[in-house]
């Protein structure tokens, strides 16, 4: 008589295979970031936009873009003015907030109601677009080119990569000085004068109120 003994079950295999979690898509809002931190060094504030805190390593003069291109003259070549819809933002020196009211008052533009505002130590400013990004939107990422370069704001002259921005940006110390820096009065009155024909010109187009 022949014993027939149970036979082994099988080795079952418990081998796992991880399943890759998904890439997280690019984040425009970091680049942009990045390329303000590691490219020039600036401060910046993380968010959608990015902001550059003000007062830090410069001010910025906001003015109608009609009456900022009047004064772009007065800059230097490497001295950094952003766009953003139809308002033109002039990089001048840290500080220069403070000075404004008085630089009117002298320049005898003090007692009228001008479009030009300089925001500086507390402000924020939205990050332009790095310089190249519109040209090579067709090579980015679709969230890179809907999310950054709609509706925002642009470098109309860029800063240089790794350069020192101080010393491109009006300043009052440049009256009278012998330095390249930009003046900043000369610049000042020429944005306010612009600005307050920017303003009559605009007052002549209303139609006439009847009685």
């Amino acid at each position: 008589m022949v014993a027939t003994g149970r036979s082994a079950s099988p080795a079952i295999s418990t081998v796992s295979t991880a399943v890759p979690f998904p890439r997280r898509p690019l984040d425009p809002s970091d680049q942009v970031r990045r390329w303000y931190e590691n490219e020039l060094g600036w401060a910046t504030v993380p968010g959608i936009p990015v902001r550059l805190p003000l007062g830090l390593r410069f001010d910025v003069l906001d003015v109608p873009a009609e009456a900022g291109r009047s004064a772009l003259r007065h800059l230097v070549p490497g001295s950094p003015v952003a766009l953003q819809g139809d308002r033109m933002r002039l990089l001048v020196a840290a500080g220069s907030k403070e000075e404004l009211p008085g630089l009117l008052d002298w320049l005898e533009w003090g007692t009228l109601a001008l479009d030009l505002t300089a925001v500086g130590e507390g402000g924020l400013m939205e990050a332009p677009v790095p310089p190249g990004w519109g040209s090579t939107a067709r090579a980015r990422p679709p969230s890179i080119r809907s999310g950054v370069l709609r509706g925002a704001a642009v470098w109309l002259r860029p800063p240089g990569p790794g350069c020192e921005v101080e010393a491109s940006l009006p300043t009052l110390s440049a009256l009278g000085g012998g330095g390249d820096a930009p003046d900043l009065v000369r610049l000042l009155n020429t944005v306010a004068t612009q600005c307050h024909r920017l303003r009559l010109r605009r007052a002549c187009a209303q139609p006439l109120a009847l009685p």
